[in-house]
């Protein structure tokens, strides 16, 4: 199997926002993410930005895609679906207490505080919380303890 493109991982995923302006600021100045790259349409809307934290990469754009298509892609904010998810990301970090402090200290909404899990012995035991990001998306902090 071919590498995938330099500075990208194997797989990543594709977040929609119904005010993704913000939303990246949001993800930048609350989770750590930095801004790559940004594509924008002929009416403002983000049609494609990418986002790395750490080696990941997501990326954010405008909910129902700003880009013609012969068949529109359905991508929608949790907000616009009450809350609804379809999917969270599960992103690793070094110090998970002290990015859960930064988290709430920028008004984040804490769903589940750290924990740790211990799957056992000859599995690992990890420490996480799970927070809400500014339209709904739920994502998973989690540091490998063993």
């Amino acid at each position: 199997m071919k590498p995938p493109p330099p500075g990208w991982p194997r797989i990543s995923s594709a977040l929609f926002y119904d005010d993704p302006e913000r939303a990246i600021e949001w993800l930048c100045r609350v989770f750590g993410f930095e801004l790559r790259l940004r594509c924008d349409g002929p009416n403002g809307e983000i049609l494609h930005s990418e986002l790395v934290l750490e080696g990941g990469v997501i990326m954010v754009a405008t909910a129902a895609g700003g880009k013609p298509r012969d068949v529109p892609f359905p991508g929608r904010s949790p907000r616009s679906l009450a809350g609804a998810n379809t999917q969270s990301l599960c992103v690793y970090v070094d110090d998970v207490d002290g990015h859960c402090a930064r988290a709430r200290a920028q008004g984040a909404v804490i769903i589940e505080e750290p924990e740790t899990q211990d799957y056992g012995s000859e599995y690992w035991v990890d420490r996480g919380y799970r927070v809400e990001d500014a339209e709904g998306h739920q994502w998973w902090f989690v540091q490998r303890l063993r």
